[in-house]
């Protein structure tokens, strides 16, 4: 950090010493946190929520590989979706002396205390991919566009199901939701019962289990398991006649669980083909089970290009520059909104898995035998 030239140039000393140390401030839009001096080197913590998901683990190898490649060092803790663990590794790492934070938050509302402690250590933080709620010490936002996510997997479900060509159906759809404490989930299902709910007033789309609201179709951690035990209890309460023709999965994780009740159930053989089964993040299982006819769809989002956009945005806020941002209205956490940077969702199934996922180098040929 350089020390600021004035008049008081010529006290030296202890004047000089708190000069020095008061160098580093809060700039104007998004509240990020001045760093005038030379940050090659300093040391980035990145907190992510679990290495259960194919996805995390590809996050965080990316934001390190992004963050390193612009000469930061860096440190990487995973808090296994406890959401007391990843506040005492945050804590950790402000107690290391880590220069920025980049946060995929467990439990939004968890981390206002300790953002706190970053805050008073000057000390820059990024949001990613799942805002952080409560708190005015979250500087930027990197993300997609969620809402988008949803609107992908209800269009794509109306679609395959041909509502929007004439078909007057009814047909049978159950709905999930992502985790309640996950401030993307309400965008992911708003997104898409913008584009369902119509059908499901008309009664082209009927939900036999009744649970439409979103507190009653969301699923904790975003966990195959729990998803899979919800569809079991589903098909057992209300198919006893008549069968599900599509599901609205917000997730990957969350669809493998789904299909493994519905094939549990006799789907899959016979008189029971799968349903339209939607999905999301565009993980390696998905998509082999894309291919083979199992799940129908997802979402495909480039992790590539999310963790690109937050190391540029933590090395701009560190070196006293406004980072880029396409978004500064929608994401209201409760306290601010907070100035997002949002890249453009595809949806991806087996007409075009190839052309989007392996033209597009994300996987190899040979990655999805």
């Amino acid at each position: 950090m350089r020390t600021r030239r004035s008049a008081l140039a010529a006290i030296a000393g202890a004047a000089s010493l708190a000069l020095t140390l008061t160098a580093c401030g809060q700039s104007g839009e998004g509240g990020s946190k001045e760093k005038t001096g030379d940050v090659k080197g300093a040391t980035i913590g990145i907190a992510m929520p679990t290495k259960s998901s194919e996805r995390w683990i590809n996050d965080g190898k990316n934001v390190v590989k992004d963050l390193e490649a612009k000469g930061y060092k860096t440190k990487l803790v995973y808090g296994e979706d406890d959401p007391e663990q990843q506040v005492s590794q945050i804590e950790n790492l402000i107690t290391q002396g880590v220069k920025g934070l980049v946060i995929a938050a467990i439990d939004n509302k968890s981390l206002n205390s300790v953002l706190q402690q970053a805050a008073d250590a000057h000390i820059p933080v990024i949001s990613y991919d799942r805002l952080i709620l409560g708190t005015e010490n979250v500087d930027y936002y990197a993300s997609f566009d969620n809402e988008k996510v949803g609107t992908l997997q209800g269009q794509y479900i109306v679609d395959r199901l041909g509502l929007g060509k004439g078909k007057k159906g009814p047909f049978n759809i159950e709905l999930f939701a992502g985790s309640n404490d996950d401030n993307n989930t309400k965008y992911f299902f708003g997104g898409a019962m913008k584009v369902l709910q119509p059908y499901i007033d008309s009664k082209q789309l009927v939900v036999k289990s009744g649970q439409t609201k979103l507190t009653q179709v969301t699923t904790l951690r975003w966990d195959g398991t729990t998803a899979q035990k919800r569809m079991e209890d589903i098909l057992t309460s209300s198919y006893r006649s008549g069968r599900v023709d599509a599901v609205l999965s917000p997730y990957d994780g969350i669809s493998i669980g789904i299909l493994s009740a519905l094939k549990s159930d006799g789907y899959g053989s016979g008189s029971k083909p799968l349903p339209v089964i939607t999905g999301q993040d565009a993980e390696l299982a998905s998509v082999k089970s894309i291919i083979s006819g199992q799940q129908t769809q997802t979402v495909y989002k480039d992790l590539r290009k999310l963790a690109e956009v937050a190391a540029s945005m933590m090395d701009d806020s560190l070196k006293g520059k406004k980072p880029e941002v396409n978004d500064t209205k929608t994401y209201d956490n409760g306290t601010k909104v907070v100035p997002a940077y949002l890249l453009q969702p595809v949806s991806v199934d087996k007409s075009n898995y190839r052309q989007v996922l392996v033209d597009g180098g994300y996987y190899t040929e040979a990655d999805l035998k």
